[in-house]
């Protein structure tokens, strides 16, 4: 991966750049790096210094009042790219709403688990610094760590140890509840709360778009969350299976519906931001950092330009690379939809403090996982 030093001017509609939204995701970024020692590495492949130096930006929040000129006077933009690449993915992610009960009965007969007891999650960086950032989990089986049960065995066979928080209506909702790693649930009693992303069974992830249209079911040009969705509902007996292709399996927390304006928390621990909020490969990239995205969104009648500073609050099992990002849209109807469609290529810009950017001059290479 390669930074090379850019000017404000030169990222794509700049001057029309509001940044207010960023601006407030950026000071709940700032309030969890407070929590850190300022010696601490801010992480990913060490481009962004440590925590320390990122406190004078934060400080300036308090007297920030036009947020382009806030992020113009504390940081300097750098162009990324990986093996001379500039453009890489953009996709969305949203926050869906899953119709459940806290008892079974009826309709409501899909497990929502929590994190099972026995499950290990291991952190590889602990052991070989050039795995930072990876981990894997499974169960202990005698004195060896074994890979846990897939999807498939879960669906067939339930887990008797894990915690059960609640039983969704719907098992594809539940699916997509769990690709998304978070989303509001609605009682039949009426009341909500959020379930937040606890724990992976560790399997691989396997987009089930890409199991669809090896079936022949979809096509590359055709195929988007919402057609995977209809495809699943219209195919009930073939679904199970289709969604089991995909192994690896989210388990979450039931947490408070907390405000309803605010997104849930991201992997930094921070309320995510629709439109503001950006996931990252935390392998490469630093939590809390703000990157310009420049690519375009989908329209009902042609591409629309989307340039817009994000903040890196998130991470995701699908997000691998150093230009590659899932944009967060919020909830309800729209975000859904956004999300759903939302896949194009474009080019990533990292805004680092001005301390950090006089350390690396006009270009710098790091070396980072391959994608």
């Amino acid at each position: 991966m390669q930074l090379a030093a850019v000017s404000f001017g030169e990222l794509p509609d700049w001057s029309k750049n509001r940044a207010d939204a960023a601006l407030a995701a950026f000071r709940l970024s700032c309030g969890a790096l407070a929590k850190k020692a300022a010696s601490q590495s801010m992480g990913g492949a060490g481009y962004a210094g440590t925590v320390g130096d990122w406190v004078e930006a934060c400080n300036g929040l308090s007297a920030a009042s036009d947020p382009r000129v806030f992020f113009e006077t504390n940081f300097k933009p750098f162009a990324i790219s990986f093996a001379g690449e500039k453009s890489g993915l953009f996709t969305g992610y949203y926050e869906p709403e899953l119709r459940a009960s806290r008892t079974k009965h009826d309709a409501y007969q899909t497990p929502v688990y929590g994190v099972p007891p026995d499950l290990v999650s291991v952190d590889l960086g602990a052991f070989r610094e050039k795995l930072k950032g990876e981990s894997i989990a499974g169960r202990i089986e005698g004195k060896r760590l074994v890979p846990y049960a897939t999807r498939a065995d879960i669906d067939a066979r339930g887990l008797p140890q894990a915690p059960v928080l609640f039983y969704a209506e719907d098992p594809v909702d539940l699916f997509f509840l769990q690709v998304q790693g978070s989303g509001r649930v609605i009682f039949d009693d009426g009341t909500r709360a959020r379930a937040g992303y606890a724990g992976k069974n560790g399997r691989a992830y396997t987009a089930i778009g890409r199991t669809l249209i090896a079936r022949g079911a979809l096509t590359k040009q055709s195929v988007s969350m919402q057609t995977i969705r209809a495809w699943l509902k219209a195919h009930p007996k073939e679904a199970a299976g289709v969604m089991q292709s995909n192994e690896s399996y989210t388990f979450f927390t039931l947490l408070t519906a907390g405000d309803a304006a605010q997104g849930s928390l991201g992997t930094e621990g921070v309320p995510l931001a629709a439109g503001a909020s950006l996931a990252v490969d935390n392998r490469i990239h630093p939590l809390g950092v703000p990157f310009f995205l420049s690519t375009v969104l989908p329209g009902k009648k042609t591409d629309e330009p989307f340039h817009q500073i994000l903040i890196a609050q998130d991470t995701g099992g699908a997000i691998r690379g150093a230009v590659r990002g899932d944009v967060y849209w919020g909830t309800g109807a729209k975000a859904e939809w956004l999300a759903g469609v939302m896949k194009a290529r474009g080019q990533l810009f990292v805004l680092l403090p001005n301390k950090v950017a006089a350390r690396m001059g006009n270009a710098k290479t790091f070396k980072v996982p391959a994608p």
